[in-house]
């Protein structure tokens, strides 16, 4: 007959005073650890709409949805869907801002009979487009966020120099056509995707 090992017998002795190791859940609520990952919840005001969490989600579980509508504005929306989603936390590790979206350890039993609930609250931002061929650029917030980020630098990029002008007029578009009448160069001064400029820089007024 083989005798127990002392570090079973230990464990067996504490199993006696300290109680059963497993919880009361779901008559009680389980109290998770700080690290557990249970909920994705996106922060609107962190968030700048940039889709990078939907481009490293594994699961296909953010949808990024991009809506082109000239009377009611165009806007980008993020949803994620948590009946999909496998709490992997990659969202959250890769978000551009590392504020746009946090996973919480509190909110985890999200057991339903309707997949319909587990979707979140879309994220709702406004979307900058091409003034040339209307193509998606961004959105406005990943602009404004990333001139921030530039500071003086931000002179150096086209793009960014002339949304900065955009929105604060410092070249009035009026001032920009008398200086080059009629000219293909004068859409440089226009907000334009990497495309449509690099037709621009390319070819002259001529299509030379």
């Amino acid at each position: 007959m083989r005798y127990p090992k002392l570090r079973e017998l230990r464990e067996a002795v504490k199993a006696l005073i300290q109680g059963p190791f497993t919880t009361k859940f779901p008559y009680v609520p389980h109290i998770p650890s700080k690290r557990f990952r249970g909920k994705p919840v996106p922060n609107s005001d962190e968030c700048i709409g940039c889709g990078a969490c939907a481009e490293v989600c594994p699961a296909g579980a953010i949808e990024v949805k991009d809506i082109i509508d000239s009377q009611n504005g165009n806007e980008r929306q993020l949803v994620w869907h948590y009946d999909m989603c496998i709490f992997c936390a990659q969202c959250e590790r890769k978000c551009t801002t590392e504020k746009g979206v946090k996973l919480s350890n509190t909110e985890y039993d999200l057991a339903t009979l309707n997949r319909n609930e587990l979707v979140s609250e879309p994220v709702k931002k406004e979307l900058v487009l091409c003034d040339s061929c209307r193509n998606v650029i961004g959105t406005k917030e990943h602009i404004l966020w990333i001139i921030k980020k530039l500071g003086p630098k931000v002179y150096g990029n086209i793009i960014t120099l002339n949304y900065l002008n955009n929105e604060l007029k410092i070249v009035e578009e009026q001032k920009i056509e008398e200086v080059l009448p009629t000219t293909r160069r004068a859409s440089l001064f226009k907000i334009l995707c990497p495309k449509c400029r690099h037709l621009i820089l390319v070819f002259d007024e001529f299509n030379k």
